[in-house]
C-alpha cells in the first residue's frame, strides 16, 4: 500500500455490562438489607441490656409522648429525667414524677390512689403533725378524700362563721401544695353538726355551703386552678361523720376529694401490676 493511500479508520463499539448479566441493583438492595439487620441486632442487644422496669418506663414515656404538649415543647430532657436510675435507690415511673413535683395529665392517669394518699399523708406528718389527728385521708368513691375535722376547742371556723381560722388556712395550704401536682378534678364539700344554727334566715345548709366555698377560694389562692373545681356543695348535717353522736364536733368538717375516673384507675392498676411483676 502506498504512503499516499489513506488507511481506513475502524471504530469498535464495546458494550460494558456492570455486574455481569444481572446488573448492579442487587448490591444496593443487599447493602440496605445488611444495614437493617445490623440495626435490628443492635436494638436486640440494647434491649437485653435494659432492666425490665426501665422497659416499662420507656414504654409509658413513648406511649404518652406528644410534640404538642406544653405549647409545642415536648420537654424531652425533663421527662426523660424520670428514667434516670440513681445508684442505691429504687425508682418507679410514678414515684419519679411525684418527686419532680409536677405531673402531666397522661402520666397522672397512671398514679394510683394509694400513691396519692401516701404523698399527702407524708406531707401531713412532716408539716402538720400538731393537727394530724384532725385530718383524715382515705379512698372514697373512686377518689382520694381529705377530711379536715373540728376538735373540741380547736375549730376550723369560728362558731357561725364562714371565715377559716389561721390554722385552717395553713392546712388548706399544705393540701393545695400536694393536690396542685395533679390535673384531676377536685370536689369541695362542707358539713356541720346537728346543732341548729341560729342566724336569722341562715341555716346549716347555707353555713356548710359558705364554708365549702371559703375552702375553695383559699385553695385557689394557693394555686389550684378554678377549672379543676368540679363542684362545691354543702351537706349541712345530712352526712355525719359520727352518726351515733350528731353533736360531735368532728361532724363539722371540710371534705376535699381528688376525683379519679374509671379509666385512670384501670391504667394505674395495670402499671402497678407490671411493676410488681418485675420486682
Amino acid at each position: 500500500m502506498s504512503k499516499d493511500q489513506k488507511q481506513p479508520i475502524i471504530i469498535k463499539k464495546v458494550k460494558k455490562v456492570a455486574g455481569g448479566g444481572h446488573g448492579g441493583s442487587w448490591k444496593v438492595a443487599y447493602a440496605d438489607f445488611v444495614t437493617a439487620m445490623m440495626a435490628f441486632f443492635l436494638l436486640l442487644w440494647l434491649l437485653s441490656m435494659t432492666s425490665p422496669e426501665k422497659k416499662i418506663q420507656l414504654s409509658a414515656y413513648f406511649k404518652d409522648f406528644s410534640i404538642f404538649e406544653s405549647g409545642g415543647n415536648s420537654n424531652l430532657l425533663e421527662k426523660s429525667s424520670a428514667l434516670v436510675e440513681i445508684p442505691g435507690q429504687e425508682t418507679s415511673a410514678t414515684q419519679a414524677v411525684l418527686d419532680r413535683g409536677e405531673v402531666s395529665e397522661t402520666t397522672a392517669q397512671k398514679v394510683s390512689e394509694d400513691e396519692v394518699k401516701k404523698a399527702i399523708q407524708k406531707a401531713i406528718e412532716e408539716q402538720l403533725s400538731e393537727v394530724k389527728d384532725q385530718i383524715i385521708v382515705e379512698s372514697y368513691e373512686g377518689g382520694v378524700r381529705i377530711q379536715i375535722v373540728d376538735a373540741e376547742g380547736n375549730a376550723m371556723f369560728p362558731s357561725g362563721s364562714a371565715t377559716p381560722t389561721e390554722q385552717a388556712r395553713n392546712i388548706l395550704r399544705v393540701v393545695s401544695e400536694n393536690l396542685i401536682k395533679y390535673p384531676n378534678k377536685i370536689a369541695v364539700e362542707g358539713h356541720t353538726d346537728a346543732v341548729p344554727f341560729k342566724g336569722g334566715s341562715i341555716t346549716n345548709w347555707e353555713l356548710s355551703t359558705a364554708r365549702a366555698s371559703a375552702a375553695r377560694i383559699e385553695m385557689e389562692r394557693n394555686g389550684i386552678p378554678a377549672t379543676r373545681v368540679a363542684r362545691v356543695v354543702g351537706y349541712a348535717d345530712t352526712d355525719l361523720l359520727n352518726p351515733t353522736n350528731p353533736i360531735d364536733p368532728r361532724n363539722r368538717r371540710m371534705s376535699i376529694i381528688m376525683l379519679f375516673d374509671k379509666s385512670q384507675q384501670k391504667q394505674a392498676k395495670e402499671v402497678q401490676d407490671q411493676l410488681k411483676g418485675v420486682k
